[in-house]
């Protein structure tokens, strides 16, 4: 069994791409606001992500980066660095898994993008999905994202916040306004006719790419009306959702409690502490690792976060900030 990674990221540094996404927002994105930029800024995780698959996901042979006609910092170096270790390291811009359905770019939807990677050209039939902020921080082998050439998916089942009667008071107006990835995942599995849902978090997302084909084959205006919206958007369906759904359905998975993930978007010292003392404990089998908007952390506390990765991975990212 081959399993290939996929990473999806931009570079919002990028003069070009900053003044391409603001020729189609009607409230301009103010690079020199946090509050306004945060979504996008990041400090290089990508390096991190594709460092912590070479050194702790040995079995992975392809590693593709989706890109918006970008390139990463030090990628030439990270792509010697694959090649010694005997695996492909590549670039996939949005154009090679929008042929056929360029009138839907520039996008700039995370959601719109997902739905397309299967298209990614020679995907292996079993792939792992990480956002560019997911890394590995133990070994992992095939285990832990296929059982029996089946997706290992992560999380736990929820009722629908509209079977919850104080969330359905208090949320039901919001709901109606606004994206959340709550109720996108509620409404993925609604399509498919669930009575509740299938909750995952921030961890890799083990896929199929067949699962993914077969059913936009069968339902190719699903495919259109998901990948038509070049921002985020309340009608749309969550494809990792989708295809984990379409596996429970079907039978084909194994479902696990066990997280096995360090997550975190907020950063009082407290909680940095505790969950990296909970990381470090070989009992507990932490294998991923998610830091959300690190770009909004002090130089001191990204130092810190850093240098612990830097001994697992034995890398020197702390001495690049």
């Amino acid at each position: 069994m081959q399993i290939d990674a996929v990473i999806t990221w931009v570079d919002s540094s990028d003069e070009v791409w900053r003044n391409k996404i603001n020729q189609y927002l009607e409230k301009k994105i103010d690079w020199n606001n946090k509050k306004d930029s945060t979504r996008y800024n990041s400090i290089n995780e990508i390096e991190i992500s594709i460092t912590s698959i070479l050194k702790f996901a040995t079995f992975i042979k392809n590693i593709y980066v989706v890109t918006d006609n970008q390139i990463p910092n030090n990628f030439f170096e990270l792509k010697k660095r694959a090649i010694d270790l005997g695996v492909n390291l590549e670039l996939i811009d949005h154009k090679i898994l929008f042929k056929g359905y360029e009138e839907y770019l520039p996008v700039f939807n995370s959601q719109t993008i997902e739905t397309m990677l299967y298209r990614i050209p020679n995907l292996s039939e079993h792939f792992v999905y990480f956002n560019d902020d997911f890394f590995l921080i133990r070994e992992t082998s095939p285990d832990d994202f296929f059982k029996d050439s089946y997706p290992l998916i992560r999380g736990k089942w929820k009722e629908y916040d509209e079977n919850i009667w104080y969330k359905k008071v208090v949320n039901s107006r919001k709901r109606k306004r606004i994206f959340c990835h709550r109720y996108t995942k509620e409404d993925t599995a609604k399509l498919l006719g669930f009575g509740k849902y299938f909750n995952i978090h921030h961890t890799p997302y083990p896929l199929r790419k067949s699962t993914i084909q077969n059913f936009f084959e069968e339902n190719p205006k699903l495919l259109e009306s998901n990948i038509k919206h070049r921002f985020r958007h309340k009608d749309q369906f969550l494809l990792q959702s989708l295809a984990n759904h379409l596996e429970i359905k079907n039978g084909t998975c194994t479902l696990t409690k066990k997280l096995s993930l360090f997550y975190t978007h907020k950063y009082g010292w407290s909680k940095i502490f505790k969950k990296m003392y909970k990381a470090d404990l070989k009992k507990e089998k932490v294998l991923f690792l998610c830091l959300q908007s690190l770009e909004t952390v002090s130089k001191r506390k990204l130092r810190f976060l850093l240098r612990w990765i830097d001994k697992k991975l034995d890398s020197n990212f702390a001495n690049e900030i």
